[in-house]
């Protein structure tokens, strides 16, 4: 870790915890800041709260008085979930107040690259992809970001000879200011979070600072069938490094008569990928193209794409049972997410989805719900989902209370060679407390099916 001074008796406001917010307080505390942190939970209930407090931070919880900033805060560290909207964010920068997210603490205190990944589909995937890539290549690499490792306390422990490999959402790079990933990768731009952002455009805008910082030296790995990433990638002044699994990119990474290639070299043959759907080539191709920049080889980067099945909740293949096949897909919060984990597959559909109603409606679902034999609906748009699937011609739907009762009735409705998938195509929050949560309670069921 960088010994840096910068904010060495600053007075520094941490807004908000969760991992990310112990994680700058705790930083920051070590670095000689007089540390204090508001956290609306009450401290009674707030044991991350607690344990700050027995490092002899001042603690405030309960609520979030705006009356708080008069204490002649420096600096505020916000944890990325907390709007701009927020009273406490706009009288911070109404008193010019800088606001960061933890992720740039990360950076300025770490001896080690980052390798940066954004975009609204297939962070997750890509990020793991390029640690795994990286790690059988022995380049030392660490994982960070909204993966679930906070980056602060990664970057601690870095070195130079280390990668750091980190998922950023657009709510962590709004935060940043110094942050500049030798390697940045923009996977896709889709409607997300347009309740935090305000519009299309503001969102863009916040998932086009990951190159803001980037140099002549730096790479921008960026997709090529996308105009308004393209649009970012000319505005950057890193080395552009495209991708497209639909044409042949010189300067970049494609697929041409069934191989991988990367600016004409032959990487892999894809038939020998084992990552089920069409939408996970781009996530490859872009690891594909970090990897080599980071100088993997390809033995290594074959040896992961002939064994990498999957990320935990994305695609996640569960089990099979008497002929059919098991799939988790709870990260799939979004239309998007659920068209492509469908499109992954030849073989008959039993769909289970359903979650939070952000006013919206599933009617593009309409074209691929022909591929759907069954639909098991549950939560806040179950009515919404049952309309497009009649209207799609699918004769089975039914509605359950919840994912755990949902798998039997599965069952009960499929045939051996039948896929059974869970992609809800909703935010979970109407029933469970994370995506994650209702993962593994689908993954349970299965099991206890079993």
């Amino acid at each position: 870790m960088k010994k840096i001074n910068t904010y060495r008796h600053k007075k520094v406001l941490v807004l908000g915890l969760a991992k990310s917010g112990v994680g700058a307080a705790s930083l920051l505390h070590k670095l000689g800041a007089f540390v204090t942190v508001n956290d609306q939970k009450p401290l009674s209930e707030n044991s991350a709260a607690q344990g700050l407090l027995e490092q002899g931070i001042k603690v405030i919880c309960g609520e979030h008085p705006v009356e708080l900033l008069e204490d002649g805060f420096e600096l505020v560290v916000k944890n990325p979930g907390i709007p701009y909207h927020n009273p406490m964010i706009v009288e911070a920068l109404r008193r010019d107040i800088p606001v960061i997210t933890e992720v740039e603490l990360a950076y300025q205190v770490s001896e080690a690259p980052f390798i940066g990944i954004t975009g609204t589909n297939g962070k997750t995937t890509t990020t793991t992809l390029i640690y795994e890539m990286l790690h059988t290549g022995k380049k030392k690499p660490l994982i960070a970001g909204n993966i679930g490792t906070v980056a602060s306390d990664v970057a601690q422990r870095a070195h130079e000879d280390n990668n750091i490999v980190i998922e950023l959402s657009s709510f962590q790079l709004m935060g940043i200011d110094e942050f500049r990933p030798k390697i940045a990768i923009i996977t896709n731009l889709y409607d997300a979070h347009l309740d935090y952002h305000g519009s299309r455009e503001e969102y863009e805008k916040a998932k086009a600072r990951i190159t803001k910082n980037q140099k002549e030296q730096d790479y921008l790995i960026v997709n090529a069938e996308q105009e308004e990433v393209m649009d970012i990638a000319r505005a950057s002044k890193a080395q552009i490094i495209p991708f497209s699994t639909k044409r042949v990119l010189e300067n970049g990474v494609y697929m041409e008569n069934g191989w991988i290639c990367l600016q004409g070299e032959r990487i892999m043959e894809t038939k020998d990928v084992v990552l089920p759907g069409a939408h996970n080539l781009e996530n490859i191709l872009c690891s594909v193209a970090a990897a080599k920049i980071s100088g993997v080889d390809n033995d290594s980067i074959y040896k992961v794409l002939t064994t990498f099945k999957g990320v935990k909740h994305r695609l996640q293949f569960i089990e099979e049972i008497e002929g059919r096949r098991f799939y988790n897909d709870s990260k799939a919060t979004n239309i998007l997410a659920t068209t492509n984990a469908i499109k992954a597959f030849d073989e008959p559909i039993i769909l289970l989805a359903g979650g939070l109603d952000r006013g919206n409606e599933f009617d593009e679902l309409l074209p691929l719900f022909k591929k759907v034999k069954a639909i098991i609906t549950f939560g806040q748009t179950a009515e919404k989902l049952e309309r497009v699937a009649r209207e799609a011609g699918i004769k089975k739907i039914q509605r359950v209370d919840n994912v755990e009762k949902a798998v039997p009735v599965a069952f009960e409705l499929s045939n051996p060679r039948d896929v059974i998938l869970l992609s809800p195509a909703c935010a979970s929050w109407d029933q469970y407390k994370t995506f994650e949560v209702r993962g593994d309670i689908f993954t349970r069921a299965v099991h206890k099916l079993k």
